[in-house]
């Protein structure tokens, strides 16, 4: 239930965030965000983890989408605070897409190879659902541009959160089982 309830949960934020934008609001997305990340905090296991992939989450999507914006290859609709910056409501969006890591896509904390391809094929796609469908984003023509970056961006991205997230969560389980030995 709870990998459903993850998939499901994200997959309504990345809604509220491109059809929001699409319209001019990006507060949609990020009220979105902030309710779906704070579920996720409220059932999981290891907040200290999530909270550092968010962190990571939020650094990355601030050099994908910001290199993306500043460069000309792309216009975000709703761009606040600024069209030269990633928007607010797409860094909500890495934000909530950290709590995924964990969770409905934690296989990818097994098979790097299999997070790079993830990444580098699944992240243009997202960001052409978001162009063609819900006018969120506008990739420059020629988009090939914005898309060679986007995969390039996100086949570095998503091993970078998967690795981060098998590290840390295996030294919260190695320091819980300390804690567990010492308490008996």
């Amino acid at each position: 239930m709870r990998f459903w309830g993850n998939l499901i949960g994200y997959q309504a934020v990345w809604c509220c965030a491109v059809i929001g934008a699409g319209r001019g609001l990006a507060w949609t997305g990020v009220l979105a965000a902030l309710a779906f990340i704070a579920w996720q905090l409220s059932l999981s296991q290891h907040r200290a983890v999530e909270i550092k992939l968010l962190l990571l989450a939020l650094a990355l999507g601030s050099l994908v989408d910001g290199v993306l914006a500043a460069r000309g290859w792309a216009q975000y609709a709703a761009p606040w605070p600024s069209s030269a910056f990633a928007p607010v409501w797409i860094l909500a969006l890495w934000a909530a897409f950290s709590q995924t890591i964990t969770q409905s896509i934690a296989l990818l904390m097994r098979h790097a190879w299999l997070a790079i391809a993830f990444g580098a094929v699944g992240g243009p796609l997202a960001y052409l659902g978001a162009s063609r469908g819900f006018d969120a984003v506008t990739l420059v023509q020629p988009d090939s541009r914005a898309l060679v970056w986007l995969a390039v961006g996100w086949g570095f991205a998503m091993p970078a959160l998967a690795i981060a997230a098998r590290r840390w969560t295996n030294a919260a389980r190695t320091e819980e089982t300390a804690l567990m030995r010492i308490s008996q």
